[in-house]
């Protein structure tokens, strides 16, 4: 029997949810309907295959991960911000390791894509902990880009079990903080440097 109340919404939500616990390759439409009691070509009714469940996957991934960084930032400036935004990320990553695995590589349709405004709702997180450190425009996609690689290379690496070092893996994100903390305060434009600090 068909599950009562099915709709696109309810459909990519539990495919999202699939997705966290078999990996995002694992997802099939076949193992949805499965895991929503229907069968395979009732969930044509609501997406259009796998390739736009995985891409309504990525916009939810993006917004949810742009509400969990923004929440952690609230109040916050300069190395605080970045910590919260950083240890927010990393946890959403670990907690949603197959919808977050749906945001790498997906390309907008056009400018009217969900995509589009997921994906600049993420990234204006991060580029609000930036403006705090007073990065010149000049510089801001650079550093964009390196707190991206940064803080996705080490979560995505944790989650597939990459660090068999002993050393505490934790301790080591929180290393990573303050590095890039130190990074990106001598990025600041001169103008930016008080006098005393520029002496």
């Amino acid at each position: 029997m068909p599950r009562a109340g099915l709709d696109p919404a309810a459909v990519v939500a539990a495919g999202a949810a699939l997705a966290d616990e078999v990996g995002l390759t694992g997802l099939t439409m076949g193992s949805l309907a499965e895991r929503l009691g229907v069968r395979a070509p009732s969930l044509y009714k609501h997406v259009d295959g796998l390739e736009d469940l995985n891409r309504r996957i990525a916009v939810l991934a993006l917004g949810e991960a742009a509400d969990a960084i923004g929440d952690a930032v609230q109040g916050y400036a300069g190395r605080d911000a970045l910590a919260a935004a950083a240890r927010a990320f990393r946890a959403f990553v670990l907690k949603h390791p197959g919808r977050y695995a749906a945001t790498i590589g997906v390309e907008p349709s056009g400018p009217d894509d969900p995509l589009v405004t997921a994906g600049l709702r993420a990234l204006g997180a991060f580029t609000a902990v930036l403006r705090g450190y007073e990065i010149g425009e000049s510089e801001m996609d650079h550093a964009l880009r390196m707190l991206r690689s940064l803080f996705h290379g080490f979560a995505t690496l944790q989650v597939a079990g990459g660090f068999q070092w002993s050393a505490d893996v934790d301790e080591s994100f929180e290393w990573l903080i303050a590095f890039t903390d130190r990074g990106l305060r001598s990025l600041r434009t001169p103008s930016a440097i008080a006098p005393a600090e520029a002496v």
